[in-house]
């Protein structure tokens, strides 16, 4: 069994990676820069990720048109990365359907490499300020992918950790022994994480009700 893993060298996806590896006879790395702030340190930790884990293939790509239409905090000059707030609403960072774009890739990569499967770590409950990390999106995505791909051709959507909360996205990857320190998951900063912006919050509170040190350093830890 062939697996992508789409592994943007965020928390949730190298907690995809490492499930992964352990179900798929190989895996493939998928790293996609859309121009947002951090790409050059999401790189670096995927680089490493790669180095870990060792797959059968990498494929590393871009899509920072997604840039030139902004509407992100993560790729919009114009629109500043705020602290985290307590709030239901889509959030400046979400980057608008973006997770079609990366998995319409992947998919475009199983035809070719014949992969079973593409792993995706999207969270349910980032779902209220990220509407592409819904299951229900991906339920219908992959109605496209059965509808879009020739009638031998079967690829799944594996989304590991749709269900889990972060603390146990954290204690799942301890368990897998995933190396934490390789990825990153700060909006604003490519060598010290801010501590301040949405994703460190969420992510610094998750490592401590998990009762485990987040190994990455902070400029504050809140």
């Amino acid at each position: 069994m062939k697996g992508i893993i789409l592994l943007s060298g965020g928390m949730d996806s190298l907690v995809t990676a490492a499930i992964a590896a352990g179900e798929c006879e190989e895996i493939y790395f998928l790293h996609v820069n859309y121009g947002q702030n951090t790409q050059q340190k999401e790189l670096e930790c995927f680089n490493k990720l790669v180095i870990h884990y060792q797959p059968a293939g990498t494929l590393v790509t871009s899509i920072d048109y997604l840039r030139q239409i902004g509407g992100s905090s993560l790729t919009d000059d114009d629109i500043a990365v705020t602290d985290h707030q307590n709030t239901d609403q889509i959030t400046s960072s979400y980057v608008p359907f973006r997770n079609a774009h990366l998995l319409a890739i992947a998919v475009s990569w199983a035809e070719v490499i014949h992969a079973d499967q593409i792993y995706i770590g999207a969270v349910e409950e980032d779902s209220s300020g990220y509407p592409d990390c819904r299951e229900s999106f991906y339920n219908a995505f992959q109605k496209a992918i059965n509808l879009g791909t020739a009638d031998d051709t079967k690829i799944e959507i594996i989304t590991p950790v749709i269900h889990l909360t972060k603390p146990e996205i954290i204690r799942k990857g301890i368990e897998l022994k995933a190396p934490f320190e390789f990825s990153w998951s700060c909006y604003r900063e490519n060598e010290i994480a801010c501590g301040t912006c949405d994703s460190c919050v969420l992510r610094l509170q998750a490592f401590k009700k998990a009762g485990i040190e987040d190994p990455l350093p902070y400029k504050v830890r809140l």
